[in-house]
């Protein structure tokens, strides 16, 4: 499975389906943002553009959007991140998943960052 991130702190893992991609935020977003205390994540079944503004997520410090990292369609959402946004914390990179997409141009993943280019620009940032 392929690891990728944006600029915007959001990661997402294609999964075994190479049509399917699940999406976060990663672990230097959910520092810089401290405790989570909401999600508004996007409705299933809409479709998004690469860079279009799928959910929000609310920390004590800030509120942030979550962007979508590639275009396609959302084909489901994390309810018990939506129940327990605190897994946006304890779990970024794995139960405190957002959404999963369906790509439209799975083309849009190769400029997407790999881990050691994202760490490098999150060391940066």
């Amino acid at each position: 499975m392929t690891l990728k991130y944006t600029k915007d702190h959001e990661w997402l893992r294609q999964e075994a389906d190479a049509t399917l991609v699940t999406v976060g935020i990663t672990v230097h977003a959910q520092d810089a943002l401290g405790d989570v205390v909401f999600v508004d994540l996007p409705e299933v079944g809409k479709s998004f553009a690469q860079g279009e503004v799928a959910g929000v997520v609310e920390s004590v410090k800030a509120a942030a959007d979550v962007f979508m990292p590639v275009s396609g369609e959302i084909v489901e959402v994390n309810e018990a991140l939506r129940a327990d946004p605190s897994l946006a914390n304890s779990a970024p990179m794995d139960a405190g998943w957002f959404f999963k997409v369906r790509l439209a141009d799975a083309a849009q993943l190769a400029a997407l960052l790999d881990q050691t280019a994202y760490d490098a620009f999150a060391a940066e940032s």
